[in-house]
């Protein structure tokens, strides 16, 4: 038919035609012919529940699922509920709904990571994986200790000692000044109270500040600002 292989739509055709959609429908069908757009508007093919249900045990959320099989989302959604299949996103919303209903503030649902572990109740009113948020918290001291031991010098003022940042320390010139402790809980503080706190002291490895702390070694400081003598004895 010339008005199909124009790429006329059923509408379009009975309008050049002067007869009724209905009818223009009725003699496709009759002569075994598709409407254009049939494809992509058409009933669609069901989505099997074993296909889908591996998806799920897979962690997979929605949209994830509808990328795998090139549809989009809604059909998804739409078949997961057909076949009575829920993916751990929507598990873990509805034992959250539950959970803050019954006011917990600890409860066990399923994370991308951890797989299924315990999960805090926030202050914005969501729960999120604990074992995530330590290990985001712990993340973040390392990187600001990184910043902080980069602008002291990068090294061990006494013995140069740079190997491991983990072994490097910030030891106060005058006790009297110091506002706060530069260890692992200090450095939750703002990187401007944390910059302000490096600058009252000497950077040194963790062998050198035991000594300089039991007396084996010694830090002087200039009074010219930015000069510091140390000297090991």
């Amino acid at each position: 038919m010339p008005l199909l292989e124009e790429g006329l739509s059923i509408d379009a055709i009975a309008a050049e035609v002067a007869r009724s959609p209905s009818t223009v429908s009725y003699w496709l069908k009759r002569h075994g012919l598709k409407a254009n757009g049939a494809r992509k508007y058409g009933p669609k093919p069901a989505l099997d529940h074993d296909s889908l249900a591996a998806l799920v045990d897979r962690g997979l959320s929605v949209p994830a699922i509808a990328s795998e099989l090139g549809c989009p989302p809604s059909r998804v959604r739409y078949w997961l509920g057909r076949h009575s299949l829920d993916t751990r996103q929507s598990r873990n919303r509805a034992t959250a709904r539950a959970a803050l209903l019954e006011g917990q503030r600890i409860v066990e649902l399923s994370c991308r990571r951890h797989g299924e572990t315990d999960h805090a109740l926030e202050g914005r009113g969501s729960y999120r994986c604990a074992r995530c948020r330590a290990e985001q918290v712990a993340e973040h001291r390392r990187r600001v200790k990184r910043v902080l031991i980069d602008e002291a010098g990068g090294s061990c003022r006494l013995c140069g000692y740079a190997r491991c940042e983990a072994a490097l320390q910030f030891h106060h010139l005058d006790p009297r000044h110091k506002d706060f402790h530069l260890s692992v809980r200090g450095i939750t503080r703002s990187i401007s109270a944390l910059r302000a706190e490096a600058a009252k002291c000497v950077l040194l490895c963790a062998t050198c500040h035991a000594e300089v702390e039991a007396g084996a070694s010694t830090i002087e400081l200039f009074y010219s600002p930015g000069w510091i003598r140390t000297t090991k004895t």
